[in-house]
């Protein structure tokens, strides 16, 4: 049986976010579930400095220590570029390990970074407090009913729109045609679990009108892009019609100050950043599964829940790294933990499948607006 090793603080401390959410919504939420389901569901772990999905690995370097993430195609073509060489074995990571263990680590970050990879340097990024701006008037009301326009993809943002699921929400999973939800092409339990129960519309990001369409009638948007991929399309926050009581979710890795904006961040580097790292023989090894993504999940899901109570019309940015960071146990307070399964659920649903229903809906909320 896979085992998960995480701290028992902060499991308590996930359950008292959870049932934060439950008191908003009345709706029984399990963290442990939470934390570990993916791990059970796939029947993995983290194995020391290599994350339980295998794709991202803790580095030594001069000074310190950095993760590495290569999740996809063209993040492994870019090593070359990062060792400056001209190729490298098909196993690209002893190169990169011997590369990082001659370079600070700020250095490794800096020039992984200007490669648009993901990367961290270990307990860079210190806890914070979900950024919340007025974005427009206030309605108050319960979850149940409310649309939503999930746009997001992989695990933190799903994960968010799940729990709306749960809470009775309307929950729009909207995907690109060219480019759906990479967790499409992986198990489909994974997928499931998150998406299931979700109304599924496939659109092209490049052709905003029927876009820019939901969004204007959605009472909650969850974005998990970086910023300026909805802002350059004209379909940011500040750009869609208002909406009594709307609630814009945006994730991202680093937040959107300055640079950091720019920052690919994933669940088990973003964990790195904030410093949510177990210690073992005086390294750093991995706490969890990609944990950085289930944390922000249930945070998002909880923050829009008190934001509907008190009468939403906000903006509320969640930077992974942040809420990693937010998250580290204090003292010596690990325990090995048993994944829990998730219970089964609704599968996701094809893409595309539900447009022409999401089309009707949208006409309908035109029609009778609130």
């Amino acid at each position: 049986m896979v085992r998960l090793a995480i701290p028992a603080a902060l499991l308590r401390q996930a359950q008292t976010v959870a049932d934060d959410f439950t008191g908003h919504t009345g709706v029984a939420v399990d963290a442990a579930e939470l934390l570990t389901g993916r791990a059970a569901l796939l029947g993995i772990t983290p194995q020391g400095q290599i994350s339980a999905g295998g794709a991202t690995r803790l580095l030594a370097t001069r000074d310190g220590w950095c993760a590495l993430t290569l999740s996809r195609p063209d993040d492994v073509a870019a090593v070359p570029a990062l060792l400056q060489t001209d190729s490298v074995s098909a196993d690209p990571w002893p190169a990169v390990r011997e590369w990082a263990a001659g370079n600070s680590a700020a250095g490794v970050a800096e020039r992984a970074r200007l490669l648009g990879l993901p990367v961290a340097v270990l307990g860079e990024t210190a806890p914070a407090a979900p950024v919340v701006s007025p974005l427009g008037s206030a309605q108050t009301g319960a979850l149940a009913g409310v649309l939503v326009a999930d746009l997001s993809s992989m695990w933190a943002g799903p994960l968010c729109g799940q729990l709306l699921v749960r809470a009775g929400a309307t929950v729009i999973k909207v995907e690109s045609r060219n480019r759906p939800d990479g967790t499409r092409a992986g198990a489909p339990e994974f997928f499931d679990w998150m998406n299931g129960g979700k109304l599924s519309y496939a659109v092209d990001f490049d052709e905003t009108r029927d876009l820019s369409r939901l969004l204007d009638v959605a009472d909650v948007v969850i974005e998990a892009s970086r910023p300026a991929a909805l802002a350059r399309r004209g379909l940011g926050p500040d750009t869609v019609a208002d909406r009594p009581g709307r609630i814009w979710l945006r994730i991202t890795g680093h937040g959107t100050e300055g640079g950091k904006a720019d920052w690919v961040a994933f669940g088990d580097d973003a964990a790195v950043s904030g410093g949510l790292v177990e210690y073992e023989d005086g390294a750093p090894i991995f706490s969890g599964d990609a944990i950085a993504d289930p944390l922000t999940g249930l945070h998002a899901a909880a923050g829009v829940a008190e934001s509907r109570a008190r009468g939403g019309g906000e903006l509320i940015e969640y930077s992974m790294a942040a809420v990693a960071a937010g998250s580290r146990p204090g003292g010596d307070d690990d325990t090995d933990t048993i994944p829990v399964r998730p219970a089964a659920g609704l599968p996701g649903r094809t893409l595309g499948a539900d447009n022409e229903a999401v089309r009707r809906l949208v006409a309908q909320r035109i029609d009778t607006p609130c």
